[in-house]
């Protein structure tokens, strides 16, 4: 899958964020280097949902983490309202997230175990401000409510007396508390029940209409990427290889990874065969020592000569959909 390119990238006042070359390392000992991110680009523009997806260790993490600086990225631009957050210094970095606010995985150990949920998310105003306390107290009860949490009921609670699905509301009027322009939503219903899911979904939805927020959205989950995004980018090992809407990837997937991906997602129904041609039992490939030219090559059984010399670049399906292989299941343009 793995490849390059700007093929995909738009261009417009709208586009909120821009991203390219994004390059994340990370010293593992002896002289190595996982390559968590390698050289990846997308946009995202004002008001829209785009999805990150693909399997544990592909690097979606710490591209969100990336994009708001937490580490900062070896290399390349993420450019935010026209400034690149990569040449800012500390303080103004710390001075920018308060426009770019991040849902941690974990909903219960993202937040802090010795203090009240009124304190939790009250923390940010008492740095940012308003800095008086029946103003901070108004704005953290309405952030509460608006989350479906009682504030009289939850303001003098500690995490360990909620549920995941609660905790991760909390986290989510954290975020929210100042303002954001952008929320990173790093796999935020991973960790709860499926009915729960549906609720945080749905509430995130209603958050985004209400507050105006752009969000990038990750997950492993495909059939949760598909509900809430309007744009799709699939990861493996650190690059990109596909970027959709979500109706067409899931209708015409165009890579042999995202393929495997939608081949993969459970069918809640007993009676369908289980298509055994799916089973990918390729090598399995390092960060530390990834594959030359394609990096999926080693799992795909499309592979030729070209694969293991030859990057692919993103080349265009259509206008909305760009795929990076030598030899994807549809026709491309040019």
């Amino acid at each position: 899958m793995a490849g390059t390119g700007k093929a995909h990238l738009r261009t417009g006042e709208d586009v909120l964020v821009s991203v390219e070359d994004l390059v994340v390392e990370f010293p593992c000992g002896r002289g190595r280097t996982v390559k968590a991110v390698s050289g990846i680009s997308f946009d995202i523009r004002s008001g829209e949902t785009l999805g990150l997806v693909g399997e544990s260790g592909c690097g979606k993490s710490t591209t969100g983490r990336a994009i708001i600086q937490l580490p900062r990225p070896t290399s390349g631009s993420v450019v935010f309202r026209g400034v690149d957050l990569a040449d800012l210094s500390d303080e103004e970095i710390r001075q920018r997230r308060t426009h770019i606010q991040m849902i941690f995985q974990d909903p219960i150990s993202s937040l802090n175990p010795r203090r009240t949920v009124g304190e939790i998310v009250a923390e940010p105003l008492r740095v940012w401000g308003p800095s008086d306390a029946d103003e901070q107290k108004a704005i953290v009860d309405r952030m509460l409510d608006a989350v479906g949490v009682d504030p009289d009921a939850a303001r003098d609670k500690r995490p360990h007396e909620f549920s995941g699905g609660q905790c991760q509301r909390i986290s989510i009027a954290r975020s929210l508390v100042v303002g954001p322009d952008l929320l990173i939503c790093d796999e935020p219903v991973s960790a709860l029940d499926v009915s729960v899911q549906a609720q945080i979904l749905n509430l995130l939805e209603d958050l985004k209409a209400e507050y105006g927020l752009t969000m990038v959205f990750i997950a492993h989950d495909l059939a949760v990427v598909k509900n809430i995004s309007d744009r799709v980018a699939v990861m493996y090992l650190g690059k990109l290889c596909e970027v959709a809407g979500p109706d067409t990837l899931y209708a015409e997937a165009a890579h042999p990874y995202t393929d495997l991906l939608l081949g993969s997602v459970p069918k809640p129904d007993p009676t369908v065969e289980i298509d055994e041609s799916l089973v990918d039992d390729g090598e399995l490939p390092s960060p530390i020592n990834p594959p030359s030219g394609c990096r999926f090559r080693t799992r795909c059984d499309r592979a030729t000569d070209v694969c293991s010399a030859e990057e692919p670049k993103m080349r265009a399906v259509d206008d909305e959909h760009f795929v990076a292989c030598h030899h994807p299941l549809v026709a491309v343009a040019g």
